[in-house]
């Protein structure tokens, strides 16, 4: 039910297949973020429209509200969103342990305060993969403690931590049409994250998740773990780098071994009216857009930029129109799923460093104007 084949390699670059009960993803793959079931001022149509093929929602908020066993009596987040391709919940942890003051941690699990109530909560190994039963997402994900990345002693606890809990959340599932990740922590130690590595792989799971990077580390640390992971992780299964998504992380993982990716920029990004593309990234309530004709990016194939002028885009933004964040949303992750898409096609041509090579010379070359920043 869930094979991953493995198509293609080129250096570390992988091409594969991740077979689902909700339909194939082709990898490498970004997933758009849906945090309370929804991608932000977008519907599943537009998503679909995108080639989106997998989305991510978070267990932590849609168990606060609208509670994960009303979205089951609703018939699972697939009906609920409807969303009728693959999807993947997170297990809360990250969003609990970023509580920082609102919780305490001890060997059975966390108990929290919400932020929406303060209100005491718990979460267990076991109550997690319980909501995401509930949930019914495709890919589920094992309890973990997402650790500061340079205390080495708390990140050795914290790793420990994540192993005796990712063993109790497989125990503790049921269902068999869902795919469990395990989570690799140990934060910027190449020691922690070959332990790490070499007990998540073998529990055997569908997939595995790295987890505990991008959270305060340098580039250069987040990819010195990734070539320390590679020749440690099974190749016949998928590799999911949590919350990485910027147009570079996603280029330089996938020359790591990566083969998924999550983050909420491009649609943080769109609400805040600017705009990705491969050159950079334009701030559009900027002055110089007031009539500028041209699109975001000519060479983009989204339905911004085939529609819509920089300068009409401006104007939503000024005024504050709603629109504003619809159609940037659509742009932007248009860039990063087509980048994928890109991304697949140079490992299956044997050409992924050379593309990945002009990609980051023509992307890091440009330097955001005063007017674009």
């Amino acid at each position: 039910m869930f094979e991953f084949e493995l198509l293609a390699t080129d250096g570390q670059a992988r091409a594969g297949l991740f077979h689902t009960p909700h339909g194939e993803l082709q990898t490498p793959v970004f997933a758009p973020v849906g945090t309370q079931a929804t991608v932000k001022a977008l519907t599943p149509d537009q998503l679909q429209a995108l080639d989106a093929s997998l989305i991510l929602a978070n267990t932590y908020h849609l168990f606060l509200r609208p509670g994960d066993e009303t979205v089951a009596r609703m018939g699972g987040l697939h009906a609920f969103m409807g969303w009728p391709g693959p999807l993947l919940t997170d297990s809360g942890g990250f969003q609990v342990f970023s509580l920082a003051e609102r919780r305490q941690i001890d060997p059975d699990g966390v108990t929290f305060r919400s932020h929406l109530d303060g209100s005491e909560q718990r979460f267990t190994p076991e109550s997690t993969i319980s909501m995401q039963e509930n949930l019914g997402a495709d890919i589920i994900m094992a309890l973990d403690e997402c650790a500061e990345p340079y205390d080495r002693s708390y990140s050795e606890l914290a790793m420990m931590r994540t192993h005796a809990w990712a063993e109790r959340c497989l125990a503790a599932k049921k269902r068999e049409d869902q795919a469990l990740f395990g989570i690799v922590q140990g934060g910027v130690f190449a020691d922690l994250r070959q332990q790490s590595a070499t007990f998540i792989a073998s529990l055997d799971l569908p997939g595995i998740a790295i987890g505990g990077l991008s959270v305060g580390e340098t580039k250069e640390e987040m990819l010195a773990m990734l070539e320390i992971l590679d020749p440690l992780l099974p190749q016949d299964r998928p590799r999911y780098l949590m919350g990485v998504g910027s147009p570079e992380d996603i280029v330089t993982g996938v020359l790591r071994g990566v083969d998924i990716f999550d983050c909420v920029l491009p649609t943080r990004m769109a609400r805040n009216h600017t705009a990705l593309t491969r050159r950079g990234r334009i701030n559009l309530r900027n002055a110089p857009y007031v009539e500028d004709p041209l699109p975001i990016d000519p060479d983009c194939d989204c339905y911004t930029c085939r529609s819509f002028s920089r300068a009409y885009l401006r104007h939503l933004s000024t005024t504050k129109e709603m629109l504003a964040a619809t159609l940037l949303s659509i742009h932007n992750l248009r860039v990063l799923i087509a980048l994928t898409q890109d991304l697949r096609l140079s490992i299956l041509e044997g050409r992924a460093q050379s593309f990945a090579e002009d990609f980051l010379v023509a992307f890091r070359k440009h330097r955001p104007t005063e007017a674009e920043t």
